[in-house]
């Protein structure tokens, strides 16, 4: 994803169990998800983790569903 994309759909810190609500899974779903990723990622700095870890979460994951939809009603207008 380049920060063009990015800087659209409003990166900002979030926890895990915000970024959980986002991919729309259980804390316990996500973290299984996310776990092989974590090294890559790096830890959280407190309970967020950055712009930059979170930019990184979605290139690994793929877009939140809900940011997808967010991306296709943009692009329909």
């Amino acid at each position: 994803m380049s920060m063009k994309v990015s800087m659209r759909i409003g990166i900002k810190p979030y926890t895990k169990k915000e970024l959980a609500v986002l991919y729309e899974l259980s804390p316990r779903a996500f973290y299984t998800m996310f776990k092989p990723h974590e090294d890559a990622v790096g830890k959280k700095l407190g309970r967020y983790y950055s712009v930059k870890q979170v930019e990184d979460i979605f290139n690994k994951l793929g877009l939140p569903p809900c940011l997808l939809n967010d991306e296709f009603e943009k692009a329909k207008s």
